[in-house]
């Protein structure tokens, strides 16, 4: 069984001593791709190197929305070349809209449509940031079905919608990805849009060092390996095994991000490779 952590944020300082212990606990609980994503494109240096330690790790490179104020005239050319300048790159992000206690609401837009258009000059879905702002995410990303151009693609991260707000991304052609929220246990509303999550658009994460799942909602930091207990939680919603969902959400990060799996070259199962 392989299962894909679709968000991690490795290079925080909480990882510092001892990141090797955590890439072996990851591999042992069978997390083979891990995709980083970018706070700050400053922090891109630091994403080459863990990329270099650790091959089973993809990254994106983007601004997130309450760090909007640090955008500059140069960031959209930066984020541009710096997305380019390394194949393991394969997302714009995180970016997006966080109106939870934010006074930068025009702001965040603004930054929020300059990375969509980067994302979509480079053809690479975006990972986006939804918190307290979904209807104005779902209005700025449908000006970019209404163009003549192709429409932006990517995940909602670290899903903590309603299932109405779900189906407004999912009518965008969306990823949805549940993380240790889908576990709580008075999270009804994100379990519910777990339920109703098509096959082929569901994702998985910890959005880690935060949110830890049940049962290891006591840790302060969570990690790759419990990426597992958010499978095993959806699963259990939607009422099938953890193989399967472990296959249906690791075949959809290959298609989105373009992954391919371990192995696939002494296999060469469909099983072990999968791209878009």
């Amino acid at each position: 069984m392989q299962l894909v952590d679709t968000h991690v944020h490795l290079n925080f300082d909480s990882f510092a001593d001892d990141l090797a212990a955590v890439a072996e606990n990851w591999r042992a609980a069978g997390v083979v791709r891990l995709v980083h994503s970018c706070v700050q494109p400053s922090e891109f240096e630091s994403l080459v190197k863990l990329a270099d330690q650790f091959p089973e790790l993809v990254f994106a490179v983007g601004l997130h929305p309450l760090d909007a104020e640090q955008w500059l005239p140069s960031s959209s050319a930066d984020i541009l070349a710096l997305a380019q300048s390394d194949p393991r790159v394969v997302a714009i992000g995180e970016m997006g809209l966080d109106f939870y206690k934010s006074a930068s609401q025009e702001q965040q837009e603004q930054v929020f449509r300059a990375q969509l258009s980067i994302a979509r000059q480079l053809d690479l879905p975006v990972i986006i940031h939804c918190r307290d702002a979904a209807e104005r995410m779902a209005a700025i990303l449908q000006e970019f079905w209404q163009d003549d151009q192709a429409p932006v693609r990517g995940v909602m991260h670290c899903w903590s919608g309603n299932p109405a707000e779900t189906q407004l991304f999912l009518d965008l052609g969306f990823y949805i990805s549940f993380s240790g929220i889908v576990t709580f246990k008075n999270a009804l509303q994100v379990q519910a849009s777990a339920q109703m999550v098509p096959d082929e658009r569901l994702l998985i994460e910890t959005d880690c060092p935060f949110l830890s799942p049940v049962p290891r909602r006591g840790e302060k930091r969570n990690q790759p390996a419990y990426v597992r207990h958010v499978a095993e939680q959806v699963a259990r919603l939607r009422q099938v095994s953890l193989e399967v969902i472990a296959a249906q959400t690791t075949a959809n990060a290959c298609r989105l991000f373009e992954l391919t799996l371990p192995q696939a070259a002494e296999s060469m199962s469909a099983n072990a490779i999968c791209t878009s």
